[in-house]
C-alpha cells in the first residue's frame, strides 16, 4: 500500500494566512475581530445582529458510523473548499472537538487529509478556552447547589434527588460515580455524585441553542438541578446562579473564526454530543455565517437518525433555519459494519456484507427525502483499504443523487420547507 502523510504532517506543512486576511474574505473588518494569536479570532456578533440572513444551508450527515467515524467533518471541509473554488462564497460551521474523544479511540475532529481546519492542534486541544468556560459554569452551578444544601437548605432540596453532575472534558471512568462531601461538617453534606464529560453538560446544550446572551441566561435559569423532599423541581434560577454562569460565558459565546487548508473561513464553535444533546455547532455561529456568505455548510453528529434528526427537530425548529440540501456520508467500511462485519475485519473485502449494509444507507436516504422532504446527495468517502470491487458496488444507489450533478440540483432548489419527524407536544411530553 502506498505511503500517505498523516493528518498532522499535512496540517503542520500548511501555509496559514493571518486571520485578518481570512476574515476579509468573509467581509469582516479588523474592528469585528478579537484576536487569539495570529491565526484564530472571535467575532463580534453584535455588529452583525441587524444584517439579513442570505445563505443557503447545506447539512452534512452520515449513515450509522463505525467507532472511528466516517468523515462528516472531512466531507464538510472538502465541500466548502470545492464550492469556494468554483466561485460560490461559502462559510463552514463545525463543532469544537472534545478532549475525551481526541485522546480516545476516535481521535481529533478537525477533518483529515487535505480537508482540514487549522491550526489543527489548537482546535483539538484548548483552542480559545470555550470548553473550559462551559465546564466552569457547570461546576459553579454544582458548587452553589451543594452550598445551598449545606447552609440551612432553605430550598428544601433532597440530597438523594440531586440530578446535576459535575463535569470535566476528559474520558475518566473513575469519576462517573463518586461520593463527595466526606471531609466532615466544614466540607459539605456527603452524597452520591458524579462527573460527565463537558460536552454532555446541559450548559453546553443551552449554550449552543442560545441566540444571544439574554437568551442564554434565560435558558440556563430554566435548567433543573434537583428535586425537593416533596418532589418539586429546583432550577438554576432558584439558586440565583444564572447571572454568574452567563458572566463566565460572555466571551465564549462569540464564534471562533479559523481557516481551512485552502485558507477559506470557518466557524468552529460549541460541541454538544448528539447522543445526549442535539449534536450541532452553536446557533450563534450558524446564524452569523448565514449573514456572511451565499452558502453555509454545517454538520450534525453521529448518523442521520440521531444528529440530523435533532438538527431538524430541535435546532431548525428553535431558530427557523431551513436547509436547502443534505449530504449523507457513507464509507465502504461502515456499510460492511452495518452488514454484520466485526470492527477488526473491516479492512478485508467482503462484498456480501457490503450488500447487506446497503439498506442502512437507503433508509437514511428515505428518511431525509420522504420524512423531511429535503433533497439529498450521497458522498462516498473513500479509504486506501477500499478495493476496486467494493467501490464499484453501487447498484442499490442508482437514482440517489451523487457527485457534481446531484449537488448542483440539490442546491438549486433554494430553501425547502422542513417537515418534522416529531410533533412538539410529543417531544415535550417525553422530556
Amino acid at each position: 500500500m502506498a505511503e500517505y502523510k498523516s493528518d498532522i504532517e499535512i496540517a503542520q506543512e500548511a501555509t496559514m494566512l493571518p486571520i485578518s486576511e481570512v476574515a476579509a474574505k468573509a467581509g469582516l473588518t479588523e474592528d469585528q475581530l478579537e484576536h487569539y494569536g495570529k491565526v484564530k479570532a472571535k467575532v463580534d456578533i453584535n455588529s452583525m445582529k441587524d444584517m439579513p440572513s442570505r445563505a443557503k444551508l447545506i447539512l452534512v450527515t452520515a449513515i450509522n458510523p463505525t467507532p472511528a467515524g466516517e468523515g462528516k467533518t472531512t466531507t464538510s471541509v472538502g465541500l466548502a473548499d470545492a464550492m469556494n473554488l468554483t466561485g460560490r462564497q461559502t462559510m463552514l460551521c463545525l463543532r469544537e472537538p472534545s478532549l475525551g474523544p481526541v485522546f480516545g479511540v476516535k481521535g481529533g475532529a478537525a477533518g483529515g487529509g487535505y480537508a482540514q481546519v487549522v491550526p489543527m492542534e489548537d482546535i483539538n486541544l484548548h483552542f480559545t478556552g470555550d470548553f473550559h468556560a462551559i465546564g466552569a459554569a457547570n461546576n459553579l452551578i454544582a458548587a452553589m447547589l451543594d452550598n445551598a444544601i449545606k447552609w440551612d437548605n432553605k430550598l428544601n432540596i433532597d440530597p438523594r434527588r440531586v440530578i446535576w453532575r459535575r463535569c470535566v472534558d476528559m474520558n475518566d471512568r473513575q469519576l462517573r460515580n463518586v461520593v463527595d462531601g466526606m471531609g466532615g461538617i466544614p466540607d459539605g453534606v456527603p452524597r452520591q455524585d458524579g462527573f460527565d464529560i463537558t460536552v454532555a453538560s446541559e450548559v453546553m446544550a443551552a449554550f449552543c441553542l442560545a441566540s444571544d446572551l439574554d437568551d442564554l441566561k434565560a435558558r440556563l435559569g430554566r435548567m433543573v438541578v434537583a428535586y425537593t423532599y416533596d418532589r418539586k423541581p429546583v432550577t438554576v434560577h432558584d439558586l440565583n446562579a444564572e447571572g454568574a454562569c452567563t458572566a463566565l460565558l460572555k466571551d465564549a459565546i462569540k464564534p471562533n473564526l479559523v481557516q481551512t487548508l485552502e485558507n477559506n473561513p470557518a466557524f468552529v464553535h460549541g460541541g454538544p454530543f448528539a447522543n445526549i444533546a442535539h449534536g450541532c455547532n452553536s446557533v450563534m455561529a450558524t446564524t452569523t455565517a448565514m449573514k456572511m456568505a451565499d452558502y453555509v455548510v454545517t454538520e450534525a453528529g453521529f448518523g442521520a437518525d440521531l444528529g440530523a434528526e435533532k438538527f431538524f427537530d430541535i435546532k431548525c425548529r428553535a431558530t427557523g433555519l431551513k436547509p436547502s440540501a443534505v449530504v449523507i456520508v457513507a464509507t465502504v467500511r461502515a456499510l460492511k459494519y452495518n452488514g454484520g462485519v466485526p470492527k477488526a475485519e473491516l479492512t478485508t473485502e467482503n462484498l456480501e456484507a457490503l450488500e447487506a449494509g446497503m439498506p442502512n444507507l437507503l433508509q437514511h436516504v428515505s428518511n431525509i427525502k420522504d420524512v423531511y422532504g429535503l433533497p439529498c446527495v450521497v458522498a462516498i468517502n473513500a479509504f486506501p483499504t477500499d478495493t476496486k470491487a467494493a467501490r464499484r458496488q453501487r447498484g442499490p444507489l442508482r437514482g440517489v443523487g451523487q457527485g457534481r450533478q446531484g449537488r448542483r440540483r440539490a442546491c438549486r432548489r433554494g430553501r425547502a420547507p422542513v417537515r418534522r419527524a416529531e410533533r412538539l407536544p410529543l417531544l415535550l411530553r417525553h422530556g
